[in-house]
């Protein structure tokens, strides 16, 4: 006997919700509470300071993403997709010199005080990098940590920035989804935002002994690192809550000190105690590397603007379980928009470029050489750039 149309409709929506609510996914979604979004007002009122950016002077050979630049001894470096590591100097932006190869996928980049590249691999760890061309000599630095437990991973290697006493900070975004085990740092990051479990971490490490320790946990995807003036505050984007966060690195000592050997505090744990406070608070979109400039300005990127969806969902774990269910392009995922801003050591905001179209896409942050701003972004197939001498009157 053949089922009437009703009944074939009826059993499809049952099918169909069993799939949406029951089908095995790999996120565990936790409630959270999303501040308002304030949109584009005050210090970020919507401009267009970003848009035309010049890319026509550094050609990437068809490289994509410079997510990260340092400027150091006179030269410009950034770590493209390809695994590359590229070179080059402000005054001849068109010899482009390919470092190395890292076979993974260079983020944040350092130099320590011998002239090497300290760079943070999503896909390899932590590398140190001596050389380059065919003379370059990759040394894995950290891949696993073994405090406070043995041979854990390092799941998402992202920014570095070496402290004055040459310890070497590291952000490891997400122990839950690794870029490596997903095969690409924004699907990673998209699935750790839409769990929003708070994997994330800060591991410090001592290059002489090389012994490592997580020194902060609990950090909603951590992602760029800057140093203050004086170089006892550490800020930390935390990209998965809209902030910047700025460490008392004395006061944090004292605190994971209070832990016991072995033990790691929280953000939480920090924060009651006086180790790490919100720096700023609830931006218009994801905030990703920081860069400080010679002026002190500390440039951040907003890789992506606010998703209205995201954010009233971040109390319903359930429909973003079933979000999670859906193909791909049904997750909320906002458009390009560019979006760089300046602050300074109280935590004023001093510039703020946009391009409300993203011509530019996912700006990850900026680097200031030589009368220039040199903008990093996750896709690009460029390198954008815009003669730049400090915030408009």
């Amino acid at each position: 006997m053949s089922l009437r149309p009703r009944t074939l409709l009826t059993v499809a929506a049952a099918l169909a919700a069993a799939y949406l609510l029951t089908w095995p996914i790999p996120n565990q979604p936790v409630a959270w509470q999303a501040p308002v979004d304030p949109g584009y007002q005050g210090p970020h009122a919507r401009n267009t300071r970003l848009a035309g950016l010049q890319m026509a002077a550094i050609d990437l050979g068809g490289g994509h993403g410079p997510e990260d630049m340092l400027a150091a001894g006179g030269q410009v470096y950034s770590g493209l997709s390809s695994g590359d590591v590229v070179r080059w100097s402000p005054e001849a932006p068109q010899q482009l010199v390919r470092v190395v190869n890292t076979g993974g996928r260079p983020l944040g980049l350092d130099m320590d005080a011998q002239g090497r590249l300290i760079v943070a691999d999503a896909m390899q760890g932590l590398l140190r990098i001596t050389g380059e061309g065919e003379k370059a000599q990759i040394e894995p630095l950290l891949q696993t940590v073994a405090h406070p437990v043995s041979d854990d991973p390092v799941a998402y290697a992202d920014a570095v920035k070496l402290a004055p006493d040459g310890t070497i900070w590291l952000t490891d975004a997400s122990r839950r989804f690794g870029a490596k085990a997903w095969g690409s740092t924004f699907d990673a990051s998209v699935q750790d935002a839409m769990e929003h479990s708070c994997s994330g971490r800060l591991i410090a490490l001592d290059p002489q002994t090389r012994q490592a320790r997580v020194a902060l946990q609990g950090l909603c995807f951590p992602n760029g690192l800057a140093f203050s003036g004086d170089g006892k505050t550490l800020y930390v984007a935390e990209t998965g809550t809209y902030r910047i966060l700025a460490l008392d690195l004395p006061k944090l000592s004292v605190v994971r000190t209070a832990q016991g050997s072995n033990g790691v505090p929280s953000l939480a744990q920090a924060m009651a105690q006086g180790g790490a406070r919100v720096f700023i608070d609830n931006l218009p979109g994801f905030p990703d590397n920081l860069t400080r400039a010679p002026s002190g300005r500390i440039w951040v990127g907003l890789t992506k603007p606010r998703s209205h969806l995201l954010d009233l969902m971040a109390g319903h774990p359930l429909a973003r379980s079933v979000v999670l269910r859906l193909p791909k392009a049904f997750l909320p995922v906002p458009k390009p928009y560019g979006h760089i801003i300046a602050f300074d050591d109280t935590g004023r905001i001093v510039d703020d470029l946009q391009d409300p179209q993203g011509a530019y896409p996912e700006t990850t942050s900026a680097t200031e050489v030589g009368g220039r701003l040199y903008v990093q972004s996750l896709n690009a197939g460029a390198i954008g750039w815009m003669p730049y001498s400090g915030p408009k009157p």
